[in-house]
């Protein structure tokens, strides 16, 4: 029996479309009654959760989904999964949720015990966390840590702060409020945060409105595909690509304290780096003494088929900061060097310190993505799918092209000719029973649960096939 067979008996064989519209009459009422007391114009319908199951999402009109975006990456194993409602009946879960601890000065009991738990799946040689509450905090953490460590490099760790800084800090101004940056990259998405909104560079609607920090951004490598046939010109990017971060960290008119980087750009548009370039990046962190910080809250916990995206490449040495959140169900950033901690308590500090129910919840997912050898399952799966892709992609090259994912596990993406193409194709799969996403202005992006295997790969391509033959 399949691991999805065995998490999900009841799951649906195949999707069921019921409307000619999407969102349906029912889920058009639901939207306006939201709408009394909630910004509900970005919704594409109103899901029941009490009757999504596995992969499949139901509607309130009762339609249902093969569900390929998965709450934009963030489902991990399935619509109701047994394994994680069994952790969400604890005594454990209703402390946590019940009593919610301010961490920092109360922590309970079991708080190392829950950290633990969620160690168990941090990357290779990351043994320490901080938590928090949302993607785009992870990255602010990250943030504020790198840049208390970088000044306690040249402070000098256990050094009191002087008069000065103490004074000058409640004026935001320096030495107490210093001029840093943090270097991130042209199409990355970080969150949509203040200091995760500099480093996001995307989407103008992202961030339109807000103030910034006036930090730098570097060009990300595009590629051309498939790799195996564009192998020096790909080469050539990755160079040309590293030499606009070397040459930012020289001439940059303030000290650049980290470097911030996805693996693989995901709102931006499926842009994957390479090992060369990863590894280029973390040499030039090293040289000029920032920090490597790797954003991991959509590519981590086996999405890629490895538990981490980065693992993929041989980085050395290992990043500094790892942040996570999506499929994780919690936040926060993974590290390893004790000076990353602040060396005086209450610098990275809020009233909860992350949430140790969400805690929980990340420990029981990460129990059983090991358990079942989920990055292998999606590996595999990926693998099968991206074979199927690459039929279709020689059928209807205008309508797939850029294909890219391959040994990614299931984090596949393509791209059409135009925006308003990549739409009308994201319509019409609700039309054949899919919900899929996409990303940047033209692609489209699988992100499947953990738990969706070959016989749902199977059922996604024949309904990408039905839309786009009738195009």
């Amino acid at each position: 029996m399949s691991i999805s067979a065995k998490y999900f008996p009841d799951e649906p064989t195949a999707p069921k479309v019921v409307t000619t519209e999407f969102p349906g009459s029912v889920s058009v009422k639901a939207q306006k009654d939201l709408a009394k007391v909630f910004d509900a114009r970005a919704a594409y319908f109103v899901a029941d959760y009490e009757k999504s199951i596995g992969n499949y999402l139901v509607d309130v009109d009762g339609n249902v989904f093969l569900d390929v975006y998965a709450q934009i990456a963030s489902i991990p194993l399935g619509y109701n999964n047994p394994a994680l409602i069994e952790a969400a009946k604890s005594d454990k879960m209703t402390r946590a949720i019940v009593d919610r601890p301010a961490l920092g000065n109360f922590p309970g009991k079991d708080s190392a015990e829950i950290i633990a738990d969620v160690l168990k799946v941090a990357p290779k040689g990351q043994d320490k966390l901080w938590s928090g509450l949302s993607g785009a905090d992870a990255n602010e953490l990250a943030f504020k840590a790198t840049f208390m460590w970088y000044q306690a490099q040249k402070r000098g760790y256990t050094k009191a702060f002087s008069e000065e800084e103490n004074i000058s800090v409640m004026k935001n101004q320096a030495p107490g409020s210093p001029e840093l940056a943090i270097l991130s990259f042209e199409r990355a998405f970080h969150g949509r945060l203040f200091a995760s909104g500099s480093t996001t560079c995307s989407k103008p609607i992202h961030k339109l409105d807000l103030p910034s920090f006036k930090w730098p951004k570097a060009q990300f490598p595009s590629y051309k595909y498939p790799l195996d046939k564009h192998e020096a010109e790909n080469a050539e990017e990755d160079k040309r690509c590293l030499a606009i971060v070397e040459n930012l960290f020289q001439t940059w008119s303030v000290p650049i304290a980290g470097l911030l980087v996805e693996p693989i750009q995901s709102e931006g548009g499926d842009n994957h780096a390479s090992q060369e370039f990863l590894q280029g990046l973390r040499d030039i962190s090293l040289k000029h003494g920032a920090l490597f910080i790797v954003d991991e809250v959509q590519t981590g916990v086996g999405a890629t088929g490895k538990l981490w995206g980065y693992e993929h490449f041989d980085i050395n040495p290992l990043p500094d900061i790892v942040t996570f959140s999506k499929k994780f169900q919690s936040a926060g950033y993974f590290f390893h060097d004790p000076e990353i901690v602040p060396n005086v308590a209450y610098r990275q500090f809020n009233t909860w310190c992350g949430d140790p129910a969400r805690m929980i919840l990340a420990g029981a997912i990460g129990k059983e993505v090991l358990k079942h050898d989920l990055p292998a399952l999606t590996a595999k799966v990926g693998a099968y799918l991206y074979s199927k892709l690459e039929a279709l992609q020689a059928k209807y090259p205008k309508y797939i092209q850029d294909l890219r994912g391959k040994d990614r596990g299931t984090f596949i993406a393509w791209s059409l000719e135009d925006g308003a193409a990549r739409n009308k194709f994201l319509s019409d799969m609700k039309t054949v029973g899919v919900n899929i996403g996409g990303c940047a202005e033209e692609s489209v992006r699988l992100r499947p649960t953990l738990v969706f295997e070959e016989k749902h790969a199977d059922i996604l391509v024949a309904a990408i096939e039905k839309v786009l033959s009738g195009y």
